[in-house]
């Protein structure tokens, strides 16, 4: 398999982002809507955190916050760790497992660009996967 650019997986895909005064309702709206499990919190497009859903359940849920008053600003990873688009897939998957964390903020001149997460490295492999399963039903008719 070649060795993958963040830029070559996150092409196409913008990243969903919100400010940080969004209400954790809003932001699941969003992310929702957006069909992502991790949204970015930019200032003036600047990225200043990530709310994932691990964050909607431990940080709101868990604690018995309230999700209609309470802001992403209180409860999403602040500084979060972030990668450049030209670095390999590869290196971001390591940062993910060392940090044990599933969303990375690819970043380019502060700017949010992407969000590479684990389940980008399964494409390939699920795309195998359906073309096996798609000839085993061929056969199998």
């Amino acid at each position: 398999m070649p060795i993958r650019s963040l830029r070559s997986i996150v092409e196409g895909r913008p990243p969903v982002v919100a400010p940080s005064i969004t209400t954790v309702v809003d932001a699941a709206r969003i992310m929702k809507r957006s069909n992502v499990g991790a949204l970015l919190v930019v200032d003036h497009a600047r990225l200043i955190g990530i709310f994932t859903e691990r964050d909607a359940l431990f940080r709101l849920l868990a604690e018995g916050r309230d999700p209609h008053t309470t802001r992403l600003a209180d409860v999403m990873t602040a500084q979060p760790q972030t990668i450049h688009p030209d670095e390999p897939f590869v290196r971001a998957l390591r940062m993910m497992h060392e940090g044990k964390f599933r969303h990375l903020p690819v970043v380019e001149f502060e700017r949010p660009v992407g969000v590479v997460s684990v389940r980008d490295a399964l494409d390939d492999d699920l795309y195998e996967l359906r073309i096996d399963l798609e000839q085993r039903e061929t056969m199998g008719e």
